[in-house]
């Protein structure tokens, strides 16, 4: 959960830790630990679970990204926990998720996206971003190390005119997809959060558009867009979309909320190596 000051609250793994933390719920399907080092992000997209969450009028939050008070000083004490803790130098839990309360690449200042990836790496510990800033990633690609790190975006359409109704300020589908091959290229492993589904052919559009160069599918549903949520036909999403990436021998995970509609004894993991080997 998060809390009034935009806190993700969720246990820590390491007693003590404060803005690192283990997340739960959706959000711990993501990723065993994140860090949030910002309130607010101004791409726009009428789905996001934060403001209300975090108890932000939507305006406000959409103005867009502010830094943490304290946020850098609150890291590197964390890295040094986990670090005496031994969650770091390749611990398959160290790989920090970076933010469910923002965009790593949103539209303003992200001098303390490098910050924290900076901390990171000099603490032994790896990163993954989950992104729809497109382009604005580009320059932090000599960041990432394809042994520890990982990038991905989050896809609801291959439609620009469809993106802009509901991801108003978000860099397009096109730029997104163009970015991942990218970091695909450059060895690092990337993935694909189809969360929300807004619309279920277009989930199954975007698997066949970009499998070649996405190592892992996370596939969702639209928890909090009930006018969505009301028409699409779950059962039938579940089904399709997973045949699809099985044709296509696509890697993928079903979230929670859609797990009910899987055959018994589906091959599921919930967590998979987010990086490639140091000669993949």
């Amino acid at each position: 959960m998060i809390g009034d000051d935009g806190h993700f609250t969720d246990q820590p793994i390491v007693p003590g830790a404060d803005v690192i933390y283990r997340p739960k719920g959706n959000a711990g399907e993501y990723a065993p630990l994140a860090t949030n080092p910002y309130r607010g992000c101004g791409h726009g997209c009428a789905y996001c679970y934060v403001p209300p969450a975090t108890h932000i009028p939507r305006p406000t939050f959409d103005q867009g990204a502010v830094p943490r008070p304290g946020f850098m000083q609150r890291l590197e004490r964390d890295i040094r926990r986990y670090q005496a803790a031994g969650i770091s130098d390749g611990h398959p839990a160290d790989q920090i998720f970076i933010t469910f309360s923002s965009d790593p690449f949103h539209r303003g200042d992200l001098s303390l996206t490098r910050q924290s990836m900076h901390a990171l790496k000099e603490g032994g510990m790896a990163f993954c971003t989950l992104s729809k800033g497109g382009r604005r990633a580009l320059p932090f690609l000599p960041e990432y190390r394809r042994a520890r790190d990982a990038y991905a975006c989050t896809l609801t359409t291959l439609d620009d005119a469809f993106s802009q109704k509901w991801e108003r300020n978000a860099a397009l589908p096109g730029e997104r997809i163009a970015v991942l091959e990218t970091f695909h290229q450059a060895g690092i492993f990337t993935w694909v959060s189809l969360e929300p589904t807004l619309d279920a052919a277009a989930s199954i559009a975007i698997v066949r558009e970009t499998y070649r160069f996405v190592d892992l599918y996370k596939i969702g549903r639209a928890n909090y867009v009930p006018t969505i949520s009301k028409t699409i036909d779950w059962a039938a999403y579940t089904r399709d979309v997973t045949q699809a990436c099985r044709e296509l021998g696509a890697r993928h995970y079903v979230k929670r909320d859609l797990q009910a509609f899987l055959p018994p004894d589906y091959d599921n993991p919930l967590r998979v190596p987010q990086y490639h080997g140091a000669t993949a």
